[in-house]
């Protein structure tokens, strides 16, 4: 008998793999393409989820977490954000990759083209994951489309990032995180290509077809209901932080983009007049003209003297940083000594963060609404009236460490203030430091020089920026020394590094030092210094803080607000009830100014009339934004539509409760207030011209 020939190994080797192969095609249930998408619809999903975990344990705060139940919800609505993005990603594959022409499995040009569509898009996700990750431990808010701002100012945004971040690490991480997922899906895809097609047709190809494309759009719809999932939903916690772990950053970024420019209505404005107009105190009000303007004649309390002005922007100098509200490290003693010398209000908001719209605001004395791009960088708004020029025969300075072109700051300043001396980045002795240019003790110290040489009254704007990430300390630093506490103890009192901390007593040991060296100079007693925050810093206050305000992000607007003026407030004298930006030029006219024209929504802090309805106007800008009120004893807010209305008890030991209900009168008369002061300032924007 003759034996069978034995295999040659190469058919040994083929017999296995068929064996292999149809062991996998038994176990395929799907076709291969629907397989795929599976597969990376989870792998992306496990990404996403994983960013999220990632971006709650470095950014919470111990000792103000969000609740269980709040933290289950974020999580819970952030992978229905998150299932959005995945599928929207496949959507092209899905529609298109069943054709035989376009299909990744008939062809390897056809695998080449779509594995460099995946991972072109993963890797564009990746840097908006990135992105709002340094965005937020920026600003203390989730990214959005307001961040294409800083391409205006591209060359110092790249710069701060390069001094700020460590950019090697991070660009490291996001290749290694590229180049796995490009394995991954490189071993997917040639996976599936390996499967035997199952073959269906008649019904069960159809109720494939059908309930895939059902699947696919019920995921990106989001929901069963009337109306699909919307970002406004990442909002519906009373946490400030859990909106920014709800979020998808990609989707977010681009709910914003589409609404991001705003513009006025008219009529809406003119039912909102009377109202407003009689708010205001306008002296002839004209429903027809919309006419806003106010001729004050009275001489300001101090103006006979024509005191020197000087305004100080301390920048995210937010209140419960400081120890004049109660911060357990007293890292502000020099200022907090110049409060308890002062006329100082002790409620006193920015309408919203961010550094250039604060700086448009207190000169215009109009919110800034603008949802992209700050008003300041708006040219159809560029001409606006200021007070800053009832101040006649004063010389004016505006004093600023870096470039006057960051923001278009240039174009407000100088093209609205008469005759404005600017003194920036090349104009000074000292040298520049990081991408802020010179140190905020630098910039003080510059300043009086200037100031100090004056024979006539001045009016000087002082913007600081030091206290600004990479947190730089010169050498030269007049006696500094630096602090230290484990991060616990900072995070309790409302700092997030030794490096912020040591930023935030920086500014004000130069803050000390310059009002020493005004003193030496000789003209303290003839100045009224005006100090405040541009804004504060979005976050938990800590325990010294208002509840109210840590439950619902208010910390970023409450900055410190202090009239020092030794030679004509001789009392300390502090003031409770609300005050906000928009006051700031007025008041400072009703103090010092002969006399001033006032055409916008500011009042003056001290005017009797407005004694019993004080308000300090807020709006977080969103795709529909969130506008508020903060009065004596309540906070009310809602969506800029009308929904989501909430009204807070601000002295309650519970602010969380929404007591809409059990005060209708007073959320009725806040609501009627807060919309027509949101829309009587998108209109002055466009018809607040010099005059």
């Amino acid at each position: 008998m003759r034996s069978l020939p034995c295999p040659a190994p190469l058919e040994l080797g083929r017999i296995a793999q068929n064996a292999n192969r149809q062991k996998i095609n038994s176990m395929q249930k799907l076709p291969r393409l629907l397989h795929f998408l599976v597969n990376l619809l989870l792998i992306n999903l496990a990404l996403f989820s994983l960013f999220r975990l990632g971006f709650w344990l470095y950014f919470k705060t111990p000792a103000d977490p969000i609740p269980l139940d709040m933290l289950a919800h974020s999580f819970y609505l952030g992978l229905k954000y998150d299932l959005r993005l995945a599928l929207l990603i496949i959507l092209p594959l899905f529609a298109l990759g069943g054709l035989r022409i376009l299909s990744p499995f008939e062809s390897r040009l056809m695998r080449n083209v779509w594995f460099t569509y995946l991972g072109l898009m993963f890797f564009i996700v990746l840097q908006f994951y990135y992105m709002n990750a340094g965005y937020y431990a920026y600003l203390q808010q989730p990214m959005n489309a307001t961040v294409l701002r800083f391409a205006y100012n591209l060359e110092t945004s790249l710069q701060m990032v390069v001094e700020s971040y460590p950019v090697v690490w991070i660009s490291l991480s996001m290749l290694i995180l590229l180049g796995l997922y490009l394995w991954l899906m490189h071993r997917l895809l040639q996976r599936a290509a390996d499967y035997a097609n199952p073959f269906f047709h008649g019904w069960r190809k159809t109720s494939i077809i059908t309930l895939s494309i059902l699947l696919v759009l019920g995921g990106i719809y989001g929901k069963f209901a009337r109306y699909p999932l919307r970002w406004s939903e990442a909002f519906s916690n009373a946490h400030h932080f859990a909106p920014a772990v709800t979020l998808n950053p990609v989707l977010y970024f681009f709910n914003t983009l589409k609404n991001k420019d705003v513009r006025f209505d008219e009529n809406k404005t003119r039912e909102s007049y009377a109202l407003i107009s009689k708010y205001l105190g306008v002296d002839k009000p004209d429903a027809q003209s919309l006419n806003y303007r106010r001729v004050i004649t009275t001489p300001g309390t101090f103006a006979e003297k024509r005191p020197n002005v000087v305004m100080v922007f301390l920048e995210s100098f937010a209140s419960y940083k400081t120890g004049a509200f109660g911060n357990p490290l007293n890292p502000t003693p020099h200022f907090d000594a110049l409060a308890k010398q002062s006329l100082q209000y002790t409620r006193y908001y920015s309408p919203h963060t961010g550094t250039a719209r604060s700086v448009f605001t207190a000169i215009t004395g109009i919110p800034d609404i603008e949802l992209n791009k700050t008003s300041s960088r708006n040219p159809l708004v560029v001409d606006q009236h200021t007070i800053v020029n009832a101040f006649k025969d004063y010389k004016k300075f505006y004093f600023l460490g870096g470039s006057a072109n960051w923001g278009n700051i240039r174009g407000v300043l100088q093209r609205n203030i008469d005759a404005l001396e600017v003194h920036e980045e090349g104009d000074y002795e000292s040298p520049a430091i990081d991408v802020w240019g010179i140190s905020d003790l630098d910039l003080f110290k510059e300043a009086n020089q200037v100031l100090a040489r004056q024979t006539q009254p001045f009016f000087a704007i002082i913007q600081t920026s030091g206290n600004h990430r990479p947190y730089t300390i010169p050498e030269d630093n007049h006696g500094f020394s630096l602090e230290h506490h484990d991060n616990e103890t900072l995070k309790k009192a409302g700092f997030t590094s030794d490096g912020e901390y040591n930023s935030f007593r920086f500014m004000d040991h130069s803050l000390g030092y310059f009002m020493q060296q005004v003193a030496k100079a000789g003209y303290l007693d003839n100045t009224l210094f005006v100090f405040y925050g541009d804004h504060g810093i979005r976050g938990y206050g800590g325990e010294h803080s208002p509840k109210f305000e840590n439950a619902y992000g208010l910390t970023g607007l409450h900055t410190p607000l202090i009239f020092y003026a030794p030679g004509f407030i001789h009392t300390a004298q502090i003031d409770d009830k609300p005050a906000s930006e928009v006051d700031l030029l007025p008041t400072i006219a009703g103090l010092a100014a002969p006399g001033y024209i006032n055409t916008t929504l500011g009042r003056d802090l001290r005017d009797p009339r407005f004694a019993d309805q004080r308000y300090a106007f807020t709006i977080v800008h969103h795709t529909i934004s969130e506008i508020g009120l903060i009065g004596e004893n309540f906070y009310f807010r809602m969506n800029e539509d009308g929904s989501n209305k909430l009204l807070a008890d601000t002295r309650s030991a519970t602010p969380e409760d929404n007591v809409l209900q059990a005060h209708p009168d007073v959320a009725a008369r806040m609501q009627a207030l807060t919309h027509g002061i949101h829309e009587t300032a998108k209109y002055m924007l466009y018809h607040n011209s010099r005059q």
